[in-house]
């Protein structure tokens, strides 16, 4: 995370990797700028956000924080008491949000984080997870034992990321961490009779070896067998025999914490997944290769060709962007990927540098019909708003989006795109927290949580930071990490849960149409694919009576976290639902009419009638 900008450590001059990574990028806009034609590029001009804005004057709090009263009482624990000054402690853990006992309300599962032995500091520890399940309005209850997770071993946890691998209509749990991965796939109670749920390990049992640094994960049927299979991310060689002492940023500072260029990138995990049975390391396979020191992955349908992709976030280095080249129908076991991402312009920043990259979503936040690239950076760089132009071409959208002093003040971790408002427009969340004790340059350790409306401006869209608007929560610094998106109460608005290190998860509920006069309607939708459920790689369009709306099923995203996996749209006060299309991965096009907004509805690959959704 300490940018790659400040330290460099590697043989080629920075002068001339700037210039190879320019011409690179030069080349492929000049290839776009072919196809699409480009804007002129924006000056830097005066400062586009308050970054430091002062209280809310005027309106109501999208946002509340009922952490208090939900009975989810945790904190991520980094084990910095120790004061080993590790580059493990930094990186802090997951949240995701899942339906693990099937009765529509979404439970919430944390990673633990970990700790040195006290009698020997060369030993790691691994403070427990926790599974919280949601009993309605807003009240939580610790089932960790009863969902058969306290008795695990846990390792140094970081990352969950949460998929039904078998296909067997029940959501199924991975945990990263340091050393290893954890795989629980989601059984019933034996002779229970009331129809609880458990967790039960199987990492072992399905040939899941993965002993690197893991991060970020996720899951997409990347083959066509209906079967997801499982990107993991890798970080640094480090270790507590390969743990050098480094001075501190500041006078006076004898010792802080070592950046990641002290250390080697690993190479990353593709697991092929075989009929739910097993798994399979292809990660030297298929086109892929990948070296770097991965923090966040999200995959999608990037490039509307039916078949997800998979977008990866470095911490220095390119960002790999790798486009599903599988044969359509799919073949057995011919799974192609293509790393493009020099070519489509989403490795590096507008001035042809990488960036410490942690976090990343896609969405289509300017009303294309395409997923634009989202990424959280380093202080010091630019966050990257890639809009994508099509034909497997983006441009780096930052400074004409308004979030140029964002990425300059803050270090970004957990984030999304959400329509916090239900305009119809996806707005942005982002925590932030430095990876320093003592950070140079006037920073602070630290740091408060961003929110980003999307608003127009001149025709174009734009980001206003609207942290005031967001409540009390997003004027408190933390160290915020993890972050998870996801109707926690079945509203139709989004709420969030954020992980913190060595400070108390949050749980913040959207009361927006609370607070607010102007009711905007919503539509909720659950995609069930006929073989794999989760059918990430789909693309959804909603047909209103001014406008459409894109949605996209994905898998990863934000970081180290899993979000709700279904689908919202708002709706505005006067927008009608005529046609819901989705494009089903790896399938058909299919059109579902009549959809009440105002509620969830279930739709499933090949039946044309739609289900409707019962609020609990």
């Amino acid at each position: 995370m300490k940018s790659t900008m400040n330290q460099q450590t590697e043989l080629v001059p920075r002068s001339r990797r700037r210039l190879i990574a320019w011409l690179a990028s030069g080349v492929a806009l000049a290839l776009l700028c072919t196809a699409s034609g480009c804007p002129s590029r924006e000056k830097e001009g005066p400062p586009k956000v308050d970054v430091n804005p002062g209280p809310s004057v005027g309106g109501l709090p999208l946002f509340r924080d009922v952490t208090a009263a939900s009975g989810l009482n945790f904190t991520y624990r980094n084990g910095e008491e120790a004061k080993e000054f590790t580059i493990l402690e930094i990186m802090g853990g997951g949240v995701a949000l899942i339906d693990y006992n099937g009765d529509g309300l979404l439970d919430i599962f944390v990673t633990g984080g970990g700790y040195f032995e006290s009698t020997n500091k060369k030993q790691l520890k691994g403070h427990p997870c926790k599974l919280y399940e949601n009993l309605g309005k807003f009240k939580f209850r610790d089932v960790t034992e009863e969902a058969g997770l306290a008795g695990v071993s846990w390792p140094y946890t970081h990352g969950a990321a949460v998929a039904d691998y078998d296909c067997d209509g029940w959501p199924d749990l991975l945990v990263t961490g340091f050393g290893q991965v954890k795989l629980f796939r989601n059984e019933p109670v034996p002779d229970d009779k009331q129809g609880h749920r458990r967790f039960v390990e199987l990492t072992e049992k399905v040939g899941l070896r993965d002993s690197s640094w893991s991060t970020s994960a996720g899951w997409a049927d990347l083959d066509g067998d209906g079967f997801p299979e499982l990107y993991v991310c890798h970080y640094l060689d480090w270790s507590l025999t390969n743990n050098p002492a480094c001075p501190g940023n500041i006078p006076g500072i004898q010792r802080d914490l070592c950046p990641p260029q002290r250390f080697k990138p690993l190479v990353h995990s593709l697991f092929r997944n075989e009929k739910g049975q097993a798994f399979r390391d292809v990660s030297a396979e298929h086109g892929f290769k990948a070296v770097g020191s991965g923090l966040g992955v999200v995959l999608a349908d990037l490039n509307d060709d039916g078949r997800p992709d998979i977008y990866v976030a470095n911490d220095g280095g390119n960002k790999f962007f790798f486009l599903n080249r599988t044969p359509l129908p799919a073949a057995e076991r011919r799974m192609k990927l293509e790393e493009k991402a020099l070519a489509a312009g989403v490795a590096l920043d507008d001035n042809g540098y990488y960036n410490g990259s942690m976090g990343l979503d896609a969405g289509d936040y300017d009303g294309s019909g395409r997923p634009s690239l989202w990424v959280t950076n380093y202080q010091g760089e630019l966050h990257g708003l890639y809009r994508n132009l099509g034909k497997e071409r983006f441009l780096h959208q930052s400074r004409a989006a308004g979030i140029s002093l964002i990425g300059l003040n803050f270090v970004g971790f957990g984030t999304g795109f959400l329509d916090v408002d239900n305009d119809g427009w996806e707005d942005l969340v982002i925590a932030n927290g430095h990876v320093m004790h003592h950070p140079a340059r006037g920073s602070t350790y630290k740091q408060r949580p961003v929110l980003l409306r999307n608003i127009d401006k001149g025709g174009m869209r734009y980001f206003k930071d609207i942290s005031p608007q967001g409540g009390e929560f997003f004027q408190t610094a933390a160290l915020g990490r993890g972050v998870a998106i996801g109707d926690l109460d079945n509203d139709g608005w989004p709420d969030l849960v954020i992980s913190n290190i060595n400070s108390p998860a949050a749980i913040l509920r959207n009361v927006a149409a609370q607070e607010s006069k102007d009711l905007h309607r919503w539509l909720g939708l659950k995609l069930v694919g006929a073989k794999d459920r989760d059918i990430v790689g789909s693309t959804v369009i909603l047909e209103g009576n001014t406008r459409k709306l894109t949605r996209f099923a994905k898998g990863g995203g934000s970081y180290l976290s899993a979000s709700d996996q279904r689908l919202l749209f708002g709706l505005g006060a006067t927008e009608q639902v005529k046609r819901v299309t989705v494009k089903w991965s790896w399938g058909k096009e299919q059109h579902f009419d009549n959809l009440e907004p105002n509620s969830y509805w279930i739709l499933r690959e090949g039946d044309p009638a739609a289900e409707g959704v019962k609020k609990r």
